[in-house]
């Protein structure tokens, strides 16, 4: 497949956008202004991010389906954690759960709707395994639960919810310790769903993937520096679209809240949500469900629990799992769809355009916010 033939399929128009990792770089030395560096950087996460994707599924297809299925869930949404890492070591707390919040909403309301919506506008009806994706919905379910009760106590015995304007809040030592511990429990909760989902029920999760675009197999040495190469450049675009998250937020006039929650969340995984589009529109919709639901609960069980330990030990204090009214109200709202729109094993295209309008309904709140 040459060159151009590859830049105008399905899996190559993510890297139409590489000259903004350049462009991106420059307009950071060159101290220009903050909303340019701010889009370019974000526009240039998208094909570092591919790339990731790309070469982890090279690699996992070399590996067998257990150390396979290890390196997609462990990889599936490293930009979004690289770049969480970034604005917790800078101090930006208020915007790492905005994305996290962000990151599932998209998945649930956005990628979901959008793929119901593409795939069944030409159908009746489209159908998927119920029972996988219920174990999922639940998974994200049972983690909402564990999310919300810091909150909940800092209702009680707190000081209350942060504002959405806030950019960090400095909680006392009792909600540290229950974020902790509710972030422990969580990863409990993640290890033993690997363990169901590779081991013992794998080919409920696994749905055949057959590819349009027929192409020479990835040896392992490049899919390895590629996948060193694309974890570079995520580095270099989230440390520059970090930066200038705040100037930009403040020049556009948008909080930061809500850059976190729509921007930031969208650009970290765009690929990804693309594929579960363009499966949806093959009649796929196992894939496309096990994309959106899946990543979903990798975020709440995996990068969530990650990004608050790791608050320990980087950034100026730890970072409590105390969300914002509008962040409970997404999440809760969310994942109460979810499991409602997966339990039937079928979707239409009415109902992907209802998921779409319940998340440009809470984008305009968070906009509003």
């Amino acid at each position: 497949m040459d060159l151009r033939r590859f830049l105008k399929s399905s899996q190559g128009w993510p890297y139409l956008l590489v000259p903004f990792i350049p462009i991106a770089i420059v307009l950071e030395l060159a101290h220009a202004g903050a909303v340019v560096t701010f889009f370019a950087s974000a526009l240039g996460v998208i094909p570092t991010a591919a790339l990731m994707g790309r070469a982890t599924e090279e690699l996992a297809a070399r590996s067998g389906p257990g150390i396979g299925g290890l390196l997609n869930v462990t990889f599936g949404n490293a930009p979004e954690l690289i770049i969480a890492l970034f604005a917790l070591g800078a101090g930006l707390h208020e915007v790492v759960k905005a994305s996290i919040i962000g990151s599932i909403l998209g998945n649930t309301l956005l990628v979901l709707g959008a793929a119901m919506f593409v795939g069944g506008w030409t159908r009746d009806r489209q159908t998927f395994d119920r029972t996988a994706a219920q174990a999922q919905s639940s998974m994200l379910l049972l983690a909402a639960a564990a999310l919300v009760m810091p909150a909940v106590y800092e209702l009680i015995d707190g000081s209350g919810l942060p504002s959405p304007g806030s950019e960090r809040v400095h909680y006392d030592s009792t909600v540290e310790a229950l974020s902790a511990a509710v972030a422990g429990v969580l990863i409990v909760s993640y290890v033993a769903g690997l363990w169901f989902s590779l081991r013992t029920h794998r080919d409920l999760f696994n749905p055949p993937r057959e590819d349009e675009e027929q192409h020479e197999p990835w040896s392992v040495r490049k899919s390895v520096i590629a996948l060193a190469i694309a974890g570079v450049a995520v580095g270099v675009m989230s440390e520059i679209l970090v930066d200038s998250i705040s100037d930009a937020a403040e020049q556009l006039g948008l909080s930061e809240f809500f850059i976190g929650v729509i921007v930031v969340a969208i650009v970290g995984n765009a690929a990804e949500h693309w594929v579960a589009v363009l499966v949806a529109l093959k009649n796929k919709m196992d894939l496309a469900v096990n994309i959106a639901i899946g990543s979903s609960a990798q975020i709440a069980l995996f990068v969530a629990p990650v990004l608050v330990l790791m608050s320990f030990v980087l950034g100026p204090h730890p970072m409590a799992l105390v969300f914002n009214g509008f962040e409970l109200a997404g999440i809760l709202l969310a994942i109460t769809i979810a499991n409602h729109v997966t339990g039937e094993g079928e979707s239409t295209w009415y109902e992907g355009l209802q998921l779409l309008a319940v998340y440009v309904v809470l984008g305009i709140a968070f906009y509003v916010a």
